[in-house]
């Protein structure tokens, strides 16, 4: 990726200065503490500036709509204490210029507004576009002296400069570097970004080998044409940079597409790394639970035991004495002597009732114990088939779609939950094959799309997706290669050999409460893919 420097801050403060001279601010917003929106309107148009100042994606545009939904952008019910402040200062207020102090990258916005006196002022926002020092500062130019900062920085966290509400304003240091239109020497181009302003070491990197007339053209903004790279990895103020360049219609359409790729990309990975790990939690915790139960069936399992000896005290109530420590009686089940330990304190039928209990009470906690085992596995498969939904999950939409199954409580209201997306389809003849990405588009599947006599498929044993035939006695070449597709849009795609069983959809049935996508089955075959 490569970064937003001062270079790309000139071209773009050049383009866009003739529409925010005299425009006025009509809108501030702060979606989080590293982002801003200023909406912005001249002559009947509305424009959206968009202030980024994340160390990874620092850059300044103005967005287009499709760019804005990229960035997944959530406006707060309650705005930060900064975002009330330029609010108070800058809405409404009129843009008289705009400016980037010489080789930095710094984009000024000079404001004419009004104080409580009805006075008039004049102010300042300083965007401040440098990596992990980047920050929004607004402050008064008559005074100098700072409003308030997107983030404070105390003599803790900088020796050179402070910045905090009622300080001064002052710039960063500045560089000690070398303008290329005043140098005529060699060029150490490995050094390039060290030895010359307005070179970034991304840039410097594409600029190796260029003669030095070509490099003062560059800094001199001639022969613009800026371009993305094919793998958007690259973009460039000059198109002839790069490998394989998509060209953009100007230099604000270059940033505004470059950086919501990366944005939308990196919330995507985001979120996906978040729903996969919360999901894991969940079948890890499951797996545990069905361990212990595992546990303590096993030990239920000895209940048998307890009614054989109160029938054994029983049957010999006559021939052993009330009290005692112990009963040497015949197992008449398994042909031998053995010796009961009793409780002197208690009579015969006494010891043979606690038996009895003991017996009733560990029947009733294996039966429960198992139902919720079963109960419990079926969770296991519906989270296995969830957390492969999320690894083969394409794009943040899938995600949103997955989200109201991991969290539920996400979604305030039932009205609030999407509907599932139309599942991949493909046209066979007169044959129509559907594939589930999710649990959603898998329910949506057999609820829905499928009649009695369609063909329903799924790996055996294993998370995947539901794949469905529609249409009347398919050939057996067709009912294979379904089954090839259950194979590979399923967990075990990659294993040598795996079995799909498949039957017809009046053979399917959704338990009550079941998960969603969670269906039993009969009457079905199973086809071996290897």
């Amino acid at each position: 990726m490569i970064t937003f420097d001062a270079l790309t801050l000139k071209a773009f403060t050049e383009e866009c200065s003739d529409f925010l001279t005299n425009a006025r601010i009509q809108k501030i917003q702060q979606p989080t503490r590293r982002d801003f929106i200023i909406s912005v309107r001249k002559g009947g148009e509305s424009r959206k500036l968009y202030i980024n100042i994340n160390p990874q994606y620092y850059h300044i545009c103005f967005m287009s709509k499709d760019n804005e939904n990229k960035r997944r952008i959530e406006i707060p019910q309650k705005p930060p204490m900064f975002c009330m402040l330029l609010r108070k200062h800058l809405e409404n207020a009129a843009i008289y210029k705009v400016r980037q102090p010489k080789n930095e990258r710094i984009f000024e916005i000079y404001a004419e507004s009004y104080n409580e006196l009805n006075e008039k002022i004049y102010l300042c926002l300083a965007i401040e576009l440098m990596g992990k020092h980047s920050n929004v500062i607004l402050y008064n130019y008559d005074t100098n002296i700072i409003l308030g900062c997107a983030h404070n920085v105390g003599s803790e966290k900088s020796r050179e400069r402070e910045l905090a509400g009622t300080l001064p304003y002052i710039y960063p240091p500045k560089q000690i570097k070398n303008d290329i239109n005043n140098y005529n020497g060699g060029i150490d181009y490995s050094n390039l970004w060290k030895d010359f302003y307005l070179f970034s070491k991304s840039f410097s990197e594409l600029c190796n080998g260029r003669s030095i007339e070509d490099l003062r053209n560059y800094t001199n903004l001639r022969n613009l044409c800026p371009a993305v790279s094919e793998d958007k990895m690259l973009f460039s103020l000059y198109g002839n940079l790069l490998d394989n360049p998509i060209y953009q219609e100007n230099v604000n359409s270059m940033i505004d597409n470059y950086f919501s790729y990366h944005q939308e990309k990196e919330k995507f990975l985001s979120l996906k790394t978040h729903f996969l790990t919360d999901t894991r939690q969940k079948i890890n915790r499951t797996k545990n639970s069905i361990n212990k139960m595992s546990s303590q069936i096993e030990r239920e399992i000895n209940c048998d035991k307890y009614r054989l000896f109160g029938d054994l005290i029983m049957a010999n109530l006559y021939n052993l004495k009330e009290y005692s420590d112990k009963a040497d009686v015949f197992d008449y089940e398994n042909n031998k002597n053995i010796t009961i330990e009793l409780n002197p304190a208690l009579t015969l039928k006494d010891n043979a009732n606690k038996f009895y209990k003991l017996y009733n009470k560990g029947k009733t906690s294996k039966q429960k114990l198992s139902e919720l085992k079963n109960e419990l596995s079926q969770t296991i498969d519906y989270l296995e088939q969830l957390e492969y939904s999320i690894e083969n999950a394409e794009n943040y939409e899938d995600l949103m779609e997955i989200k109201p199954e991991i969290e539920p409580d996400s979604v305030k209201d039932k009205s609030d939950k999407r509907k599932a997306t139309e599942p991949e389809k493909i046209i066979k003849g007169e044959y129509t094959i559907y594939i589930g990405k999710n649990n959603r588009q898998n329910d949506y599947i057999v609820s829905k799309l499928a009649k009695d006599e369609d063909l329903w498929f799924h790996t055996k044993d294993c998370a995947g997706s539901h794949v469905l035939l529609k249409g009347n006695n398919p050939p057996e070449e067709l009912i294979l290669e379904c089954a090839k597709l259950a194979k590979q849009h399923s967990s075990g795609g990659k294993s040598s050999k795996i079995g799909v069983i498949y039957t017809k959809r009046k053979n399917l049935k959704k338990p009550p409460k079941a998960n969603l996508g969670y269906v039993t089955y009969k009457n079905e075959k199973e086809i071996i893919i290897d």
